[in-house]
């Protein structure tokens, strides 16, 4: 294990004002999304819509990073180059999303857990040979009547802290991805104290694993109330819960905490982050952002509308925005 490399590549994925675009979105999910706006989905639509997201001018000092899905990592971009050549011939790093899903949790309904580690060893290796330098993999809890189960919670801990010492082991930074779904009537609280479960494991896991955490990321959900919760709080009293419930349960050798966006508003991801930020004290990771639908939503639409100038314009501001929001300087007057 080069720790040396996966601690300078960590580093570089979380630098100042810089964060990581998600853009590995399953075949069947990309699909589902370029016909929800009006395209015919096919291997080369969905090729035609990321290269023309990745070659939007200028947008390096936002993005540090981008991960891809299995198919698109081997896609070129119009011109033929390979699409991890081309990014990282911009200063961004390809990674990869490398678990095979969520599947049912055997003897506990309505709970999954992910999977992927068999030959998962192999596809590191190929997809570092490939250009990767990162990757992720993703647990889904979910809150609910009896839920998370002790056993929903140890298995996925168990299978983020395997995943990531084989990534390391391989060369790749590993994401750990523990994402808590605002699915539900939950309050806060709730969320706080689930979240806590969940990251307590992960991390007792990965110590067991021999997982060297400056070299690792975390993506984890921001402390938020369920959808059907009747009182959604306010934006600071969000804020605040994350950076207490991250500070006393993630180590602090850590460089850096992604957030994943987890269904809020572009302009609510933004601003969370932004206030986390804003905040009299000094974190002991870098707070950073791994958005996917928060960073493209508006940019898919206007692509499909065959306008490729403003579909990248849309991804540069809100790359924009949250770059802004690394620091604290967001503020919602400058959304358009």
């Amino acid at each position: 294990m080069d720790t040396e490399l996966l601690e300078k590549t960590a580093r570089e994925l979380v630098a100042p004002g810089r964060g990581i675009l998600a853009a590995d979105e399953s075949n069947g999910t990309m699909s589902s999304r370029l016909e929800a706006v009006g395209v015919e989905p096919s291997p080369e639509t969905r090729r035609a819509y990321r290269a023309n997201i990745f070659s939007t001018p200028e947008y390096e000092s936002a993005i540090s990073g981008v991960i891809l899905f299995d198919e698109t990592i081997r896609q070129t971009m119009d011109d033929g180059k390979p699409i991890p050549e081309y990014l990282a011939s911009r200063g961004i790093h390809p990674g990869i999303k490398v678990d095979t899903g969520a599947k049912e949790l055997a003897h506990h309904s309505g709970e999954k857990v992910t999977e992927g580690l068999d030959g998962l060893r192999e596809r590191c290796m190929e997809y570092f040979a490939l250009g990767a330098r990162f990757a992720k993999w993703r647990a889904v809890i979910r809150i609910g009547d009896g839920i998370p189960s002790e056993a929903n919670i140890s298995t996925n801990a168990h299978a983020l802290a395997r995943y990531a010492a084989i990534c390391q082991e391989q060369g790749l930074v590993p994401i750990i991805e523990p994402e808590v779904l605002m699915d539900g009537d939950h309050n806060s609280q709730t969320c706080f104290d689930v979240t806590a479960r969940i990251l307590d494991a992960t991390f007792a896991e990965c110590e067991i694993q021999g997982v060297h955490i400056p070299g690792a990321l975390l993506k984890p959900n921001m402390v938020l109330p369920g959808k059907s919760c009747e009182d959604q709080g306010t934006r600071e009293k969000a804020a605040q819960m994350t950076v207490d419930c991250l500070t006393a349960h993630v180590p602090h050798e850590l460089p850096g905490i992604v957030f994943l966006s987890g269904g809020q508003s572009d302009e609510d991801a933004t601003a969370h982050l932004n206030l986390m930020n804003s905040m009299a004290v000094e974190h002991p990771w870098e707070l950073s952002y791994s958005y996917g639908r928060a960073l493209l939503a508006h940019a898919l639409q206007t692509w499909a509308s065959g306008s490729n100038g403003d579909s990248q314009s849309a991804f540069a501001h809100r790359a924009a925005m949250n770059s802004l929001a690394r620091s604290g300087d967001w503020s919602s007057e400058l959304e358009i």
